[in-house]
């Protein structure tokens, strides 16, 4: 027999894939042949038990070919961990004891397998004993190390991907699989401890819906056998059981007793535990039974929040009604139907705003040939799918379990194929990598899953009815007493009482088990999909190729593995010209106000799963440390993502058509539209023998492929937002909104939203309209001349004056836009000027401009904000002038004023004789050093500043070229010697911070501290690792970020200061957004960028200055060593290590302030402007 030997290649040092054998797919890889020394790969069992098991090895080898290959890997990779080889000493009585173990008479074996496994004869029917190798020997080849450590991220991984495999086979009604797979780690003393009362749990919950109360007293046995506490949810489970049987009151009595015994109260049921279906009027009724007068607890009085920074918004005392939208409840409730037909559906299907093209006859040849070809990959992938399940199915008996099979049967087999359908549909010509699209697959399967959960667990059915009371909060022809959104929402599901909670029991995927499953599909998919060769030249013969081609490609030094389609297959796309794209529903603006955020589970769509913080794939810390934080604590966030979601927009009709005319006319890469790929540039002339290539012409034919590449990226992403905006032309929709780790808030629909570039930003509108007011007009004009970039360093009466005076050029760019004199398109932010000259010249020929009512967003704009914060920080007087904290008449330039200090430096210099000072002699100036002055502040590196010193310096066509390196090297010196001198307090505070977080590190601990308004951050750096993913097509290296790895301490330490002011402008910009609401304003943001009313411009500057002043105003750098202290150095301990103590002075030693009045901001003209 021949082994092959891709299937049983040695699969390299993988502790987490070697675990996930051993603990994910138990069953007989349990009982394997015996230890082997560590060099040995698997294909050669070591020689003192070779001879003896020579012949039960080859049969295993042989039910291990008929597994699928990612099943055969996980069975035998187990075996790449084990003991190291024995000496040579003790290799004599090594192989003794294998010799007699393996004597044990047949009959021995048999009964020891059916010991093992009582209640499962089925796991091996139809496979011939293998060898059991006794339990002491096993013991000793397990990987034990990682699961020491109960608390370890992989231990968590592992714990995860059991639990997630119950719920499986909760969803599926499955109890007697679910107790199978359960009990094949409960009866292994080494992989028990990877199962705590939850997996028990789950089985009891399968069971309480069939009404088994037998079944579930076996459970409480096994949690007792193994020295397991039951939880809540255990009593929880067995009282559902008893209300579905009607059980005696001598059981109930007796379990409700075990369950006050062990600690616990009956009203904690229903109050910490989550229900789904009909659970808690089940366990009401069992309670009920024995206490007939049992009512069910009062929900628990809201807390408020003790921020002192928002004493004020949270005052009953100075409470307003919430803001009203112009829509009545009727109104509200249909566009709520709308988005949960929507969402429903998963994905939505819109035109194109390429449509309006005249179909041609190629075109049309081309459809007629892609939907034949469909209909046929249709049918190949199901065939191919339902093959790969009925082997699984199978192998469940052949070989204990398969990991991946319940995963594949959670959905209707025709919602798979069209998964992988929908994928090869967006498949760009240059491909795409295997771990982007498998990512994709495994996602969208997990998104589909919750979906049906949520519909299963009848939580959509409570979702609506809390939404159809919510809406009278937002509604005009309602008045509910004033309470925030998410004071309001949970006050309904209070008040609702019976019926499934809100939040799902956490039933999350752990990353590695979506990837493999992605995997599955996409290797499914690359199989199963041909096309004829001669599809588009009937010349050549009539056979079937693979429209899809794994190959690899070099990333910088990173090979990497991509999935390209044939090009044929990328001809018959591109001449098909389809119209149609198809997204995830969660991908478009919604079409009802969002659910509000309630707590870091629950908020944002109406089914599509959303987290509250964004964060790495695989990175679980973040949300651990959300779920650990007192919910009190979170409401400020949570009100302030609720704010800005709830912001109504619609779109900007004329600048849309405008924009569409052009990107369908070439496009206009001067204005930001990306022309058609056949505006490429024709690739250059190359002889057709490839060998005969020079270096310049293979480098000639790479930058084509860049180009092209690049070209179709832009061009996608450019008709993306175009048709989603177009999609929405006539509707009102809204954004939700959530948070990266350190709180800077971000729009949900990742490709139109209000944080895009130039085009997306015209197209968009506040849905509600307010009058101009007064001096609405003239922040207009203001504002338009801020977006030209023309007037940066003059006062803003300077700035009107000129808009007044450039009157003719805006009327001529509003009613002329592409036949005039085109004024709008010179300018920074062109598409933006052109929307609001339209604006201006509509409001200047109103009757009553002061009346005229007005939907245009005007920005102002933090003046280089990072640095704003630090100069605050510091009170540092000359930073602070510089960053236009100080009132002055005309607005500071930082980088103008570094650009000064630069240029006294270099003539002291080139007056001493220094030469590269005199070569820059008329070369210094604010655009050169603009970029590093910014990304000080955030972190950039002298090595990072010297390559954007040069960059800029090649940009200056007099530069001497061979002076580059020497310039710049001297540059990037003498701008952070002029930060240092002009912000000495700024830099003083960015060591301690980097000083502070280096130590922390090198601790083996990452850094962590609280915002000001109580959200906990941790930097999620860590020395990574990757995890190989063992699969057919390849093997697949996955970075994770373990919070048992060691922290990075190079990133820890550099990323801190730019990740705590991040975590500061959040902080800024949400007390912001809160206070605003108070005055029943519209606010939204972008970062930095605060946008509003032109009528209420001067009411946000008024908060934006006071919010600043308060956030400022806070102890803030002591109390963050005071937090770092108290978390890192233990206060209460005598004795400390050298570390410790250097620690603990470093935190302590807190940077000393100047003497900034920071009062002097609220009267600063161009802090925000």
């Amino acid at each position: 027999m021949t082994v092959n030997k891709v299937e049983l290649a040695p699969l390299g040092n993988d502790k987490y894939q070697d675990l996930l054998q051993k603990v994910v797919a138990p069953g007989p890889a349990e009982e394997q042949p015996a230890p082997r020394g560590r060099g040995e790969s698997p294909v050669r069992p070591s020689n003192w038990v070779e001879k003896s098991k020579k012949e039960m090895y080859i049969r295993q080898l042989k039910v291990e070919r008929k597994l699928s290959i990612a099943a055969s890997r996980l069975a035998l990779e187990g075996q790449t961990k084990a003991k190291p080889k024995p000496k040579r000493k003790d290799k004599a009585k090594a192989k003794a004891k294998a010799k007699k173990r393996l004597k044990r008479p047949k009959a021995k074996v048999a009964a020891a397998q059916s010991q093992s496994h009582t209640g499962s004869h089925n796991v091996y029917a139809h496979s011939k004993p293998r060898v059991v190798v006794v339990k002491e020997a096993a013991k000793a080849q397990r990987p034990q190390t990682v699961l020491k450590n109960k608390d370890s991220n992989q231990h968590k991984v592992l714990q995860q991907t059991i639990q997630s495999n119950l719920e499986c086979f909760l969803f599926l009604q499955q109890p007697e699989e679910a107790e199978r797979f359960l009990l094949l780690y409960h009866r292994s003393p080494v992989k028990r401890r990877l199962l705590n009362v939850n997996a028990y749990n789950i089985v009891m919950r399968i069971w309480a819906r069939k009404g088994c109360l037998q079944r579930i007293n076996r459970l409480f046995s096994m949690l007792e056998s193994i020295g397991l506490q039951p939880s809540l949810d255990s009593y929880a489970a067995a009282l559902e059981c008893m209300g579905r049987n009607q059980s005696c009151t001598e059981a109930i009595q007796r379990c409700m007793q075990q369950l006050k015994n062990d600690g616990f109260h009956v009203d904690e049921l229903f109050q910490k535990c989550l229900f789904e279906e009909d659970e808690k009027e089940n366990v009401l009724r069992a309670i009920r039974i024995v206490q007939p007068n049992y009512q069910l607890p009062p929900p628990p009085s809201p807390q408020t929040c003790k921020s002192s920074l928002l004493r004020d918004f949270y005052s009953k005392e100075k409470m307003v009604s919430y803001p009203k939208l112009d829509f009545s409840v009727q109104e509200l409730q249909e566009r709520f139907q709308q988005q949960l037909e929507m969402e429903l559906n998963n994905t939505i299907t819109i035109e194109s705003v390429e449509s309006t093209k005249p179909l041609t006859p190629q075109a049309i040849k081309a459809r007629k040939l892609l939907a034949t070809l469909r209909s046929r990959w249709h049918d190949s992938i199901l065939q191919a799918l339902q093959k790969s399940k009925h082997s699984m199915s199978k192998l469940k008996t052949a070989s204990g379990y398969n990991i991946l099979y319940p995963y594949l049967c959670l959905l209707p087999d025709e919602e798979y194929v069209g998964i992988m359908l929908q994928i090869l549909n967006t498949l760009s010509p240059q491909g795409e990598s295997l771990a982007v699209l498998a990512r994709e697959l495994g996602s969208k399967v997990y998104n589909r899953y919750i979906t049906q959960r949520k519909l299963r667990s009848r939580q959509l059915e409570k979702v609506q009815e809390v939404y159809e009371d919510y809406i009278h909060l937002l509604a005009k022809d309602s008045q509910p007493d004033e309470y925030l959104p998410r004071e309001y929402w949970e006050k309904l599901v209070a008040e609702g009482g019976f019926g499934p909670s809100l939040n799902l029991k956490d039933c999350s995927w752990p990353y590695m088990l979506i990837m493999r499953l992605g995997m599955h599909m996409l290797e499914l998919l690359v199989h199963a999909v041909k096309v004829p060769r001669n599809a588009l030249n009937p010349h050549l013969e009539h056979k079937l190729i693979p429209v899809l081609y794994h190959v690899y490609s070099f990333r910088s030094s990173w090979q990497v593995g991509l999935i390209k389609p044939h090009p044929i297959f990328s001809q018959i796309v591109s001449d098909a010209a389809e119209t149609l794209l198809t997204f995830n529903s969660s991908a478009m603006p919604m079409l009802c106000p969002p659910v509000p955020w309630t707590s870091p589970h629950f908020g944002a769509f109406v089914l599509n799963d959303t987290k509250l913080m964004r964060f790495v794939d695989g990175a679980i810390q973040h949300q651990l440390l959300l779920e650990q934080c007192p919910p009190v604590n979170l409401h400020p966030v949570l009100d302030a993502l609720n704010q800005l979601g709830n912001c109504a927009w619609k779109i900007n009709q004329p600048v849309l058509d405008i924009i569409i005319s052009i990107f369908n006319d070439k496009g206009n890469e001067k204005l930001d539209i990306p022309p058609p790929i056949s505006e490429v540039p024709r690739p250059p002339a190359t002889p057709s023998n490839s060998s005969t290539w020079n270096k310049s012409q293979k480098h000639e034919l790479l930058l084509y492929k860049k180009k092209t590449a690049e070209m179709h990226s832009l061009r996608m992403d450019a008709l993306y937002k175009l048709s989603i905006a177009s999609y929405v032309r006539d509707k009102v929709f809204w954004f939700p909104h959530n948070m990266d780790f350190r709180g800077r808030t971000y729009p949900c629909p990742p490709y139109f939203n209000h944080l895009g570039n130039d085009v997306t930003r015209a197209i968009l509108l506040f849905a509600e309209g307010k009058p101009l007011g007064p001096k609405g007009l003239d922040w207009l004009k203001i504002h338009l001349i801020n977006l030209t970039g023309l007037k940066k360093r003059n006062p803003l009466q300077e700035r009107l004056e000129y808009a007044n005076e450039i009157m003719e050029e805006i009327l001529d760019s509003a009613d002329h836009p592409l036949t005039g004199r085109k004024w709008w398109m010179n300018t920074d932010e062109p598409w933006q000027a052109l929307a609001c000259c339209m604006e201006i010249a509509k409001a200047s020929r109103s009757p009553d401009p002061a009346a005229y009512i007005s939907h245009f967003p005007v920005h102002q704009d933090g003046s280089c904000n990072g640095l704003q914060h630090y100069a605050a920080l510091g009170r540092d007087l000359i930073g602070a002038i510089s960053v236009n904290l100080m009132p002055c008449n005309v607005p500071q330039d930082v980088y103008s004023a570094v650009a000064q200090q630069v240029e006294e430096f270099r003539k002291k210099d080139a007056e001493q004789g220094v030469k590269i000072a005199q070569v820059l002699q008329g070369f210094i100036s604010r655009k050169v050093v603009k970029q590093t002055v910014m990304t000080v502040v955030y972190g950039v590196t002298r090595y990072g500043g010297r390559l954007q010193m040069e960059k800029r310096l090649k940009e200056i066509d007099a530069f001497p070229e061979e002076y580059l390196w020497e310039a710049s090297h001297y540059l990037v010196k003498q701008v952070f010697n002029g930060i240092k001198e002009m912000f000495s307090a700024t830099r003083d505070i960015q060591n301690w911070l980097t000083e502070s977080a280096k130590l922390i590190a090198q601790s083996g601990q990452t850094v962590e501290w609280v915002t000001p308004l109580g959200l906990p951050i941790v930097q999620p750096y860590y020395r990574s690792k990757s995890t190989v993913l063992n699969c057919s097509m390849q093997h697949l290296s996955v970075k994770s970020s373990n919070s048992n790895q060691k922290p990075d301490t190079v990133k820890q330490k550099n990323a801190f200061p730019p990740n705590f002011i991040h975590s500061l402008d959040s902080t800024h910009m949400m007390l912001t957004a809160l206070h605003c609401l108070r005055q029943g304003m519209t606010f939204v943001s972008v970062h930095d960028c605060y946008w509003t009313h032109a009528l209420t411009v001067d009411i946000m500057n008024q908060i934006c200055r006071q919010q600043f002043v308060a956030l400022h105003s806070e102890k803030i750098l002591q109390d963050l060593s005071k937090f770092m202290l108290e978390k890192y150095c233990r206060p209460g301990r005598e004795t400390r290590a050298p570390w410790q103590k250097k620690l603990m002075d470093q935190l302590s030693n807190v940077p000393k302030t100047g003497k900034f009045n920071l009062k002097e901001v609220m009267d600063s003209t161009y802090f925000f402007s």
